[in-house]
C-alpha cells in the first residue's frame, strides 16, 4: 500500500509542477492527469491492469456531481442574463441537433446500426467547460459580444441533456421499449424533478446558512457538500436529472447572500480540482492505449464531423435568430471542446457490457483527446483572427469569484439599542458580500471582526465597499434584496 501511495504522490506532484508549462501553451492541465493514468495503466511502465468499469462509473458520477455544482456556483447571473436564452437553447436543442447529425454520419460512414450510431452521437454531444475556460484563462482572453458568458452557461449546463439522451438510448439498445409518450414523460420527469428539487434544496440550504451558527467555519462547507449529494441522490431516486439539479443548486448558492460564501467557494474550488484529478486519472487508468490506436481512424472521422458539420449547424440554427454576428457563431462553434463528461457517459455503457460499448469507449476517448488538443491549441489564434478578443475586460469577470474594482470607500455605522444589527452576529446581519466589515470600535478598543462576532449596542462598525450607493444604504440600515 505504501508503495502505491508514494508512486501516486510523486506522479501527482510531478504533474502539478509541470502543469505551469502546459498551462502556458493553453492546453488543459487535466490532460496531464489523464496521461498519468495511462502511464500507470496496463500499457504503461507500471502495468497496472485495471478493468472495473462499474467502479469507474460510480467514482466518475460522484466527481461529475461536484464538478456540475461548482460550475453552477461560478455562474455570474448579472453577466449571464443577457445571453441566457441562446445559452439554454444551445445546451438543450443544440445537444439534440449535434447528437442527431453525428449519429446519422456515423451510421453512414462507419456502417453501424442506427441505435449504436445515435448512442455515439449522444455521448459526444456535450461540451466541456473546464477545457474551454482553461484555455481562455491561461491566455487571459476575454471575448466580445457576451461569448464568454454564453459559453460558460452552455458548456456548464449541456451535460444533463447529453446524459438523458445517453441513458434513454442505452435502455433502448438493451431492448427496453419506449413509446413516444414514454419518451416525452421521461424528459418531463427529468426536467421537472431537477428544477423542483434542485431549486427547493438550494433555497433551504441558503435559508439554513443564514440562520445556523456553527462553532467551526469549516463545517459550513461540509454542510453544503452533504446537501449537494442529498439533492443529487433524491433526484436520481425519483427519476429526475441529478446533474441538472445540482447545477441549478450551484447557481442559486453562488449568487446568494450569506456568510461564509467565499470560504465555501474556495472549498469547492479545491474539491473540484481534486475530483477532476481523480476522474481523469481513473479514466486514463481504465483505457488501453493499444486499443485506442486501433480506433484512431474512426475517432478522427467522428471528430471532423463534430467540428466541421454537427457543431456549426447546431450553433448557426440557434444563434442566427438572436442576431449574433457570424464571427461570434464561428468562435462559439470552435469552442465546442469535448471532455470528461463524454468519457464518463461512455463508461455507463461499458459497465453494462453492451456489444458496442468497448469500441464506443475507445472512440469517445480519442475524440476527446483530439478535440481538446486540436480545438484547444488553435482557440486563441482563431479568437484573434475573428477579432473577438476584448482587451478592455477580464475573462475572470464572467465568474462569481471575480473581485470588482474597489475604490476603498468607508462608512461608519453607530449600532444603537434599536439598530437591527444589535445583538446579531455579522454572519446573521444580511450584509451584502460586496460590503466588508473591516473593524469594530468597542469601549475604546478595536475588535477584529469574524463571521461569528456579535455586534453590540454602542459599537461603531466600520464598513468598506466599492459601491457608494449600496454602502450608504447598508450604513443607514435600509433593507436590500437577497436570495
Amino acid at each position: 500500500m505504501e508503495k502505491w501511495i508514494i508512486i501516486g504522490s510523486v506522479l501527482i506532484v510531478a504533474s502539478i509542477l509541470s502543469s505551469k508549462l502546459v498551462y502556458k501553451f493553453g492546453i488543459p492541465v487535466l490532460l496531464l492527469f489523464l496521461a498519468m493514468g495511462m502511464f500507470v495503466g496496463v500499457d504503461g511502465p507500471l502495468h497496472v491492469d485495471f478493468e472495473d468499469a462499474h467502479l469507474t462509473e460510480s467514482i466518475c458520477s460522484i466527481a461529475l456531481t461536484v464538478i456540475m455544482f461548482y460550475g453552477g456556483f461560478g455562474v455570474n447571473l448579472k453577466e449571464a442574463k443577457r445571453v441566457a436564452a441562446p445559452s439554454i437553447l444551445l445546451s438543450t436543442v443544440g445537444v439534440l441537433v449535434t447528437a442527431g447529425i453525428t449519429g446519422i454520419f456515423t451510421h453512414w460512414i462507419l456502417g453501424w446500426s442506427m441505435i449504436d450510431s445515435m448512442l455515439l452521437g449522444a455521448v459526444v454531444s456535450s461540451t466541456d467547460a473546464a477545457s474551454v475556460f482553461s484555455v481562455l484563462r491561461s491566455r487571459k482572453l476575454s471575448l466580445k459580444e457576451g461569448a464568454a458568458s454564453l459559453l460558460e452557461i452552455e458548456s456548464g449546463s449541456n451535460d444533463p441533456m447529453s446524459y438523458m439522451l445517453t441513458f434513454l438510448l442505452h435502455e433502448i439498445a438493451q431492448g427496453i421499449k419506449y413509446s413516444p409518450k414514454d419518451v416525452a414523460l421521461f424528459f418531463v420527469k427529468q426536467f421537472a424533478f431537477a428544477v423542483i428539487i434542485g431549486v427547493g434544496i438550494a433555497l433551504v440550504t441558503v435559508f439554513l446558512l443564514k440562520r445556523i451558527n456553527l462553532e467551526m467555519d469549516g463545517l459550513y462547507s461540509i454542510f453544503v457538500l452533504a446537501m449537494l449529494f442529498l439533492c443529487f441522490s433524491i433526484n436520481q431516486r425519483l427519476g429526475g436529472n441529478g446533474y441538472l439539479a445540482v447545477y441549478l443548486m450551484g447557481i442559486i448558492l453562488g449568487n446568494g447572500h450569506f456568510a461564509h460564501r467565499r470560504s465555501i467557494l474556495h472549498f469547492f474550488d479545491g474539491l473540484s480540482w481534486l475530483v477532476q484529478i481523480g476522474l481523469f486519472f481513473i479514466l486514463g487508468l481504465l483505457s488501453t492505449p493499444k486499443q485506442l490506436v486501433t480506433h484512431l481512424g474512426a475517432a478522427l472521422l467522428c471528430t471532423l464531423v463534430l467540428i466541421v458539420i454537427a457543431r456549426p449547424i447546431a450553433t448557426a440554427a440557434i444563434m442566427t435568430p438572436f442576431k449574433f454576428k457570424l464571427r461570434t457563431q464561428v468562435l462559439v462553434s470552435w469552442c465546442g471542446l469535448r471532455g470528461a463528461a463524454s468519457i464518463v457517459f461512455s463508461t455507463l455503457l461499458l459497465a453494462d457490457n453492451l456489444p458496442i460499448s468497448n469500441t464506443l469507449f475507445n472512440i469517445v476517448f480519442v475524440v476527446c483527446l483530439l478535440s481538446i488538443t486540436l480545438q484547444g491549441t488553435f482557440l486563441p489564434n482563431i479568437a484573434r483572427k475573428l477579432h473577438m478578443v476584448d482587451s478592455t475586460q477580464s475573462i475572470f469577470k464572467t465568474f462569481n469569484d471575480y473581485p470588482e474594482e474597489s475604490s476603498g470607500r468607508l462608512a461608519e455605522v453607530e449600532v444603537t439599542a434599536k439598530h437591527p444589527w444589535a445583538g446579531k452576529a455579522i454572519m446573521d446581519a444580511d450584509i451584502p458580500e460586496s460590503i466588508l466589515v473591516v473593524m469594530i470600535h468597542r469601549d475604546g478598543k478595536v475588535v477584529t471582526p469574524k463571521g461569528s462576532t456579535v455586534m453590540l449596542a454602542g459599537d461603531t462598525v466600520v464598513l468598506s465597499g466599492s459601491n457608494l450607493e449600496e454602502l450608504e444604504r447598508v450604513a443607514k440600515g435600509e433593507e436590500f434584496e437577497t436570495i
